[in-house]
């Protein structure tokens, strides 16, 4: 059964087209400026999403900025040579092999700060290697710290795999639930790490580019953040499409929905 959406958060505001910077909300706003950690979550191919991101990174003014969608590799080899336009700053972040939505989208809120990159990024050899292995031998040494080699609770585990059983529209064997499930904890870990070593060597405050998925405060990075480093002060930032989110926010700011292809017509083909 598709798990019923949770919207828990603070206030909720509409960004319509071209009018983001005007649809953050003074609290929100005061709120973000007086974090440690901003999360910014977004739904990956909305580019009103990421208007909103590059809005915000200004309020913040980050001293490092933690990429979902850029490796570790990638990220130091963006510190050994800057990008001046958006070819090349594909070709250091190799950005088409990614899998990511075009970086056109993106550029801006590359564009919004000149603080560090860091990567956090799953290489697919780690992804496989969850999926084979588990999420605790993909992440090493740093599985227990980060929680990995202690099972979910039932409820929580089921809830997850709900999650994912209807991200890929029931298109995938329950059998690979687990492994789903064991991929996004490592995910979350992974980004986590991140967060900690880009406050750790610049002071913070730190901003994090990331889905909704990753962001919600009921079982994403913040649930990590929390249990590592209680002191922090961390503030989440969701985005929704017509009003429709998943997960528990500080705050949420909605936008129009995109045109796209059915997501499930890819699973149907197959069958």
């Amino acid at each position: 059964m598709k798990q019923i959406a949770i919207l828990l958060c603070a206030l909720m505001v509409t960004v319509s087209q071209g009018r983001a910077d005007q649809h953050i909300p003074d609290d929100v706003a005061a709120a973000m400026r007086s974090a440690d950690v901003v999360i910014l979550g977004e739904i990956h191919d909305n580019p009103q999403h990421h208007m909103v991101q590059t809005e915000s990174l200004k309020i913040v003014s980050p001293s490092a900025v933690v990429w979902e969608m850029v490796t570790e590799e990638g990220a130091q080899r963006l510190a050994q040579k800057a990008a001046s336009n958006p070819e090349e700053l594909s070709r250091i972040l190799r950005w088409a092999e990614s899998g990511w939505p075009p970086l056109s989208m993106y550029y801006p809120v590359f564009q919004a700060t000149d603080a560090p990159v860091y990567g956090a990024m799953v290489p697919r050899a780690a992804a496989r290697a969850a999926m084979e292995r588990g999420a605790a031998t993909a992440l090493g040494a740093d599985a227990a710290r980060y929680g990995l080699t202690i099972p979910l609770s039932t409820a929580e585990q089921m809830a997850r795999e709900a999650d994912q059983l209807a991200a890929h529209c029931d298109a995938i064997p329950e059998s690979a639930l687990p492994q789903m499930v064991a991929i996004q904890r490592l995910r979350d870990a992974v980004l986590t790490r991140s967060i900690l070593r880009a406050t750790d060597e610049t002071g913070g405050p730190v901003a994090v580019i990331t889905g909704n998925g990753h962001a919600r405060k009921d079982w994403g990075v913040p649930t990590f953040l929390s249990r590592l480093r209680p002191g922090l002060k961390v503030f989440v930032l969701g985005q929704s499409e017509d009003g429709s989110i998943e997960g528990e926010f500080d705050a949420v700011i909605d936008s129009p929905s995109v045109e796209r292809e059915d997501p499930c017509f890819a699973f149907e083909t197959q069958n």
